[in-house]
């Protein structure tokens, strides 16, 4: 890859070198991976069917407008946004052989990628705060989680994330790629994107921010969530009702299995880091990014009995306007 390197000797200190393109290697050492592709793409048109199918159905609904439905319908919006950052491209690169990039695509295509997955974990963490007051604090619930508190949470996230996402792409821009430009990833990614830069420039601000990105969005939301979790548990034992026992436990189920879905083989992968291969780390964090937004309407709101006799209504009203 001779030709996608620069040479250090033309560089002057004070000047940073932006190249006009980088190369994702990411699964070109893989075989077999036209396969894994047309996974990605089967998995993609899911995604939007059921998130898109979600949120019509929480807009059409009067009786879905209420506090927690807002978040499910941010979830649903995120979900489709992610899928939508990450899969066309990838396809687009890999399927077709068109792995160069151009400097300004990548920071766009990092910047809204990982806004989108830092919206996907807030606004799981959300969810876990709205279950641990209707079960904790039921009497307080209509008073504690209304349109406006769930509107200044889910608002207060998206700024949050554009911020922190932000920084991190600013700090990218401050660095001079003089040397490899080839990013052993499969999309535009932090880390590999800014360690590029390590031999010409200072990296320690991003080096910073790829330590504190991780315990902002991953760590310190699995904390409360865990915290959470503990207390909906040691509240449950003190529901006397089976049939309400039960109807908690559905719910929290649903959401425990999402949680796990996306945090568990993101963190085990950082943390395990040094001892995944590199092929197998890829694999790991592409399909972290790309079956959540698949599995969450499935799982989650599918399975809710609301979003049910939902689906029961339209789908009567429907019959009934097709039969008139």
């Amino acid at each position: 890859m001779s030709s996608l390197t620069s040479d250090p000797n033309q560089t002057d200190v004070n000047t940073i070198i932006r190249p006009p393109y980088f190369f994702i290697s990411g699964f070109i050492a893989i075989p077999d991976m036209n396969y894994y592709y047309i996974f990605l793409c089967f998995v993609y048109i899911i995604s939007l069917v059921g998130n898109t199918f979600v949120m019509t159905g929480i807009y059409v609904d009067r009786s879905l407008h209420s506090p927690k439905y807002i978040a499910v319908f941010n979830l649903a919006f995120t979900d489709v946004c992610e899928s939508t950052a990450l899969v066309p491209k990838l396809l687009d690169m890999f399927l077709f052989s068109r792995q160069l990039i151009s400097y300004d695509q990548c920071l766009t295509s990092l910047f809204f990628v990982f806004l989108f997955i830092t919206m996907q974990s807030f606004n799981l963490t959300i969810l876990s705060y709205d279950r641990l007051v209707a079960i904790c604090y039921p009497l307080r619930y209509h008073m504690m989680i209304t349109h406006r508190s769930m509107l200044q949470l889910t608002g207060a996230a998206w700024t949050f994330a554009v911020l922190m996402v932000l920084i991190s792409v600013c700090l990218i821009t401050r660095l001079s790629f003089c040397r490899s430009l080839v990013i052993d990833s499969y999309l535009c990614d932090h880390g590999p994107l800014f360690r590029l830069a390590a031999p010409c420039s200072n990296v320690f601000p991003n080096q910073m921010m790829a330590f504190l990105n991780p315990c902002i969005v991953l760590y310190l939301p699995m904390v409360f969530i865990i915290s959470s979790y503990i207390c909906i548990t040691h509240a449950l034992f003190t529901i006397t009702l089976p049939q309400d026992r039960l109807r908690a436990i559905k719910t929290c189920t649903s959401h425990l299995i999402l949680v796990a879905i996306f945090y568990l083989p993101v963190i085990l992968t950082y943390l395990l880091h040094s001892l995944i291969p590199t092929n197998a780390r890829i694999i790991n964090l592409s399909l972290t990014s790309i079956l959540p937004p698949m599995l969450n309407p499935i799982i989650y709101v599918l399975k809710t009995e609301e979003f049910k006799v939902s689906v029961k209504k339209m789908l009567r009203r429907g019959s009934q306007r097709a039969v008139t």
